[in-house]
């Protein structure tokens, strides 16, 4: 569907360049009435070079887009197709106005005066552009990607010249890194003053999780720590492994240099009056709360099944 219309629309601007070029030159309506003041023959040619102007741009425009949107990197393709729009948007503009002028120097004089006065009066949109600029250079984020932008959190839906709009999590009406259904639109010129935390970025879609679990001092700490590692490398499996190797060829492309474990790890803090137990793993942001829920039903149910091995703490304070 989108290629005929663009065939069609670059068709149709060619053939109203060719007519306006003719009614412009031949004078073939000199004998028609003025049109709104003016000599026919300039009215309706110079509005058949600014239609074929707009038909020749949004055809062309149509078939970029097309090619675009068969490259497996969706996220590339829709960077490219916003810095398209800009880029015919300002085109068609300035051969609109040079078609309807017909002086090129002085209307992109007047548009340097026009830009310049402007850069005062719209201060915030046009720092938002240019963060836009950065943010599809630089890639801090994109489309997909889980991210905390400020005091706002979500899944990145839509970055547009202006703004970035989220996919709400958390909020103010739901935890748990769960989805809220609302949407958050971001300027873009916050990304430029800001903290900016992509969940899942820096080459790898995977980020550390933890969980905690209290236990008494009486408890086996040799078997309560073996009993939690299982239960996650059950949980995670191929996974985890996928992850691990994601995230080592990630960090292999910094200067960073850290140890990293092939299976999930458990740390001990002390406590007024118990020890916490906190196993550590990896797994893709999304599926964080769904990970931490499973687990601890996996470890709670091993550890009630061994009470002279794991105590909990009796107090009601925990």
């Amino acid at each position: 569907m989108r290629q005929p219309l663009a065939l069609g629309a670059v068709a149709l601007g060619a053939v109203a360049a060719v007519a306006g070029t003719l009614v412009g030159t031949t004078g073939v309506l000199g004998g028609w009435p003025d049109l709104v003041g003016y000599p026919a023959t300039l009215v309706v040619g110079r509005a058949l070079l600014v239609g074929a102007v707009g038909a020749l741009l949004y055809g062309s425009y149509l078939l970029a887009v097309g090619i675009l949107m068969r490259s497996s990197n969706k996220r590339r393709a829709y960077n490219t197709r916003n810095l398209l729009r800009l880029v015919f948007g300002f085109v068609g503009t300035v051969a609109t106005l040079a078609v309807l002028t017909e002086n090129w120097l002085g209307l992109l004089f007047s548009l340097g005066v026009i830009g310049f006065a402007i850069t005062f009066a719209l201060q915030q949109p046009l720092l938002s552009l240019i963060a836009w600029v950065y943010i599809t250079v630089k890639q801090p984020y994109g489309v997909g990607d889980r991210v905390r932008i400020d005091d706002a959190k979500g899944d990145v839906i839509g970055v547009d010249f202006l703004v970035t709009t989220l996919w709400e999590i958390n909020g103010e009406l739901v935890t748990t890194n769960q989805p809220s259904g609302r949407v958050v639109t971001v300027p873009n010129s916050v990304v430029l003053s800001s903290n900016v935390v992509n969940f899942g970025g820096g080459g790898s879609p995977y980020v550390w999780n933890e969980i905690g679990i209290q236990v008494a001092y009486e408890t086996d700490l040799d078997f309560a720590r073996e009993v939690m590692a299982e239960e996650a490398s059950d949980l995670l499996g191929d996974e985890m492994a996928a992850g691990i190797a994601a995230y080592r060829e990630a960090l292999a492309e910094t200067p960073v240099e850290l140890e990293v474990y092939d299976r999930p790890t458990v740390n001990v803090t002390q406590g007024e009056s118990w020890m916490e137990l906190r196993v550590r793993y990896l797994t893709h942001p999304r599926r964080g709360q769904r990970v931490k829920n499973e687990l601890y039903e996996r470890i709670l149910d091993r550890f009630n099944d061994a009470p002279d091995r794991v105590a909990f703490p009796v107090s009601r304070s925990r």
